[in-house]
């Protein structure tokens, strides 16, 4: 039997409004919001966040967060996945709302960092930044960055620094490859 640090979200049932239950059902393996009532099954599923890595003239444009968590920090421009998009159509999106920049995606993913004790997966592509930028509403300052100034200690994410650090020494090299990594907790409250 699998054993899972997250417990199920759900407490109503979408289908009828009854309080549900957290049980493994039959011919399952986790615990899961079961509804006692009318029997539906809720599940949870990670959520996908997605996001660049926008560059221009060897700089990198970083958004500071105006909102928790990680207020005042930095952060690349990223943000959850919305139904009906594709993962380069939300991270373009939230390059725009974030950042108000425009940018030129570059394909496949370059990033993925799963992280399974919080139930999400982040997604960051490589892009060109194509024009300007500035503050949107969730972003106190935007600014670029050369590589060698960018802020560690003030980054707001594990995932995001993994990610520069990735881009950093790909950059060095040259060559760019899609990334996976998993990323473990620390303390509980970090990603």
């Amino acid at each position: 039997m699998s054993t899972h640090p997250l417990t199920p979200s759900v407490l109503f049932c979408s289908q009828c409004g009854t309080q549900t239950e957290h049980i493994i059902p039959a011919d399952d393996s986790r615990l899961r919001a079961v509804c006692p009532a009318c029997g539906m099954i809720h599940y949870d599923n990670p959520k996908i966040v997605v996001g660049t890595i926008p560059v221009i003239n060897q700089q990198v444009l970083l958004c500071q967060r105006a909102i928790e968590p990680g207020s005042g920090m930095w952060t690349l421009p990223a943000g959850f996945m919305e139904n009906g998009e594709t993962m380069a159509q939300g991270a373009a999106r939230e390059t725009l709302e974030e950042a108000c920049a425009a940018v030129e995606l570059i394909e496949p993913v370059y990033c993925l960092v799963d992280i399974p004790h919080i139930g999400q997966i982040h997604v960051f592509f490589r892009a060109h930044l194509t024009g300007t930028f500035q503050a949107g509403h969730e972003t106190l300052a935007v600014r670029l960055f050369d590589f060698a100034d960018i802020p560690w200690d003030e980054i707001a994410f594990n995932s995001v620094k993994t990610a520069l650090k990735s881009y950093i020494a790909d950059t060095a090299h040259g060559e760019f490859t899609t990334r996976h990594h998993t990323r473990h907790p620390r303390h509980p409250n970090m990603d």
